[in-house]
């Protein structure tokens, strides 16, 4: 069953990422972010879509925080830091849950040992000053950044490994191959960024010699592109760095690859 709830959580953090990515905008552990979030949309019964039939519990409501934050708001008088001091670089979810229930639900238990993390409390909601859940219990667990299952949800978020492309470039997600030709008009099947960068209009020339180009979106802005150390000045890749690069990076690269533009070291396309 474990497995099977595995699978599920994946599975809606893959959804989270795509549909809800600023929830990670400002962190270092974006598959962090998303498993977290995806077990909230789970328990609370929010999912969009899951592969098998998830149990609903009529009032589950999960809280969840950075354990050292959690400490400071609530301070150290709380019944639960006495069973189980902060522990640093730890998520603690708080799971509510109506008290006719005389043990943790199950459905509980299932996903949260599915995401790897352990009960550390249960006890009164109230018992902790939880007083807008007075009359309900809760269950408190701990989960760590860098747990295993983040590497998985991080494969599946970027997908086949990168390969080398004949001239040195790279080709990114194998997904994006699909538009290294030059006639190729098939665009839905492409990762979203990907998407973006080949349908929007923007204008790429080189800046100089070394892989430096600027990229003009239809607003306006202007954005400074290094293939060579993978960066970019815009806003998407300060803050998110998402794998495989921005929109104006893949812009860039695609249009290297098209012939559109000249090389990083300066050279003419060879087809002008």
């Amino acid at each position: 069953m474990t497995d099977q709830y595995l699978t599920t959580v994946l599975k809606e953090a893959e959804r989270v990422a795509e549909h809800h990515d600023q929830i990670a905008q400002s962190t270092d552990h974006p598959e962090h972010e998303y498993l977290r979030y995806a077990v909230l949309r789970l328990l609370e019964g929010e999912a969009d879509e899951v592969s098998m039939d998830v149990p609903q519990i009529d009032g589950v409501t999960v809280g969840y925080g950075e354990d050292d934050a959690m400490f400071d708001s609530w301070g150290d008088h709380i019944e639960w830091w006495e069973t189980v001091p902060l522990q640093e670089e730890c998520t603690r979810f708080r799971i509510f849950y109506p008290d006719e229930y005389e043990t943790v639900p199950q459905i509980i238990v299932d996903v949260m040992a599915a995401l790897g993390a352990w009960r550390v409390w249960s006890g009164s909601a109230a018992a902790c000053g939880s007083y807008n859940h007075r009359e309900r219990r809760e269950v408190q667990y701990l989960w760590p950044e860098g747990h295993p299952v983040e590497e998985v949800l991080h494969e599946r978020l970027s997908g086949p490994a990168e390969a080398v492309a004949p001239d040195g470039g790279r080709t990114g997600d194998v997904r994006d191959r699909m538009v290294v030709t030059e006639h190729s008009t098939q665009t839905d099947g492409l990762e979203p960024r990907t998407r973006r960068a080949v349908d929007e209009e923007m204008a790429v020339s080189l800046l100089e010699k070394g892989g430096r180009y600027e990229v003009q979106s239809a607003s306006g802005n202007r954005y400074e592109v290094d293939v060579i150390s993978e960066s970019c000045t815009c806003p998407d890749w300060r803050k998110r760095t998402p794998e495989g690069g921005c929109k104006h990076l893949r812009r860039v690269d695609h249009e290297i690859k098209q012939g559109q533009v000249p090389r990083p070291d300066g050279r003419l396309p060879s087809n002008s």
